[in-house]
């Protein structure tokens, strides 16, 4: 981007701000009658009371992710797209090298019919399946919690367990180590083996690696974007035509395959 489209760009940001300055206050001059579109301006990190994230500066946090309160995230770990970590009654506690994925929500208890005071602890280079729902549970170093699980007040996975996609795993409930949990309510259902433990704790470095990519991705300026975007079409042009090129070179180079007609 020029100069001149700097200058524009800017401009536009700031009409656009006026904008909703002025429409926020034609909305106050119209009072109880007046229809309220909440505007959004999501926040990533957000403290709440006095509580603030702590997260470290190699984990990935996707810009569509929420983390609340006391929340606190280890090295290489990664909170993927459309993810609440909510430690607002509590803290949670997320290790290195583990990775939240798309649409997961983690919270924690403050009480409960027992009377316990519950944070959400998850250790490091877990795997937490896609839109996966943690509640005031314990996760411990190299689990995995399968895509759709929800874990309730008190669970305990033990290292190197697994909880099935799907499963309901009641409060209270302890997996112990090794074991594969599913089902509703989840009940045992077999040891890994060695050759699937490796795998998972394997998983957890490769979406350290993938997250590496995304971050990068997510830093970019709206300028550098641009640019890219603007380079990647021009060198696209410029190999259609070299195609069409070669394919009009090949084809002169061809010898004549029309039949012969006899005179």
């Amino acid at each position: 981007m020029g100069t001149l489209g700097k200058a524009v760009y800017t401009v536009g940001f700031w009409i656009r701000e006026t904008g909703q300055a002025i429409d926020r206050l034609g909305s106050r001059l119209q009072g109880k009658y007046h229809f309220h579109e909440q505007l959004s301006r999501h926040r990533t990190l957000m403290n709440i009371f006095d509580k603030a994230p702590s997260v470290h500066r190699d984990a990935f946090v996707a810009p569509s992710a929420s983390i609340t309160g006391d929340v606190h995230v280890g090295r290489g770990s990664s909170i993927w797209y459309g993810c609440v970590i909510r430690g607002d009654a509590n803290n949670i506690s997320i290790g290195s090298g583990t990775n939240i994925q798309d649409n997961s929500i983690v919270h924690v208890a403050k009480s409960n019919l027992q009377g316990k005071v519950l944070p959400t602890t998850i250790g490091d280079n877990v795997t937490v399946g896609h839109s996966a729902i943690l509640h005031g549970c314990t996760v411990e170093d190299e689990a995995v919690v399968g895509t759709g699980a929800t874990l309730l007040d008190g669970v305990v996975v033990e290292k190197h367990a697994m909880v099935a996609a799907g499963s309901l795993v009641r409060q209270d409930t302890r997996i112990p180590y090794g074991e594969v949990w599913g089902g509703n309510p989840a009940k045992f259902l077999r040891k890994l083996t060695e050759e699937e433990i490796s795998f998972n704790s394997q998983s957890a470095i490769n979406y350290t690696s993938i997250a590496q990519a995304h971050a990068a991705e997510n830093a970019k300026s709206f300028e550098e974007t641009e640019f890219l975007k603007a380079l990647k079409l021009k060198f696209a042009h410029q190999d259609e035509e070299h195609d069409s090129t070669s394919v009009a070179l090949h084809d002169n180079a061809l010898p004549d395959q029309s039949p012969k007609v006899a005179a």
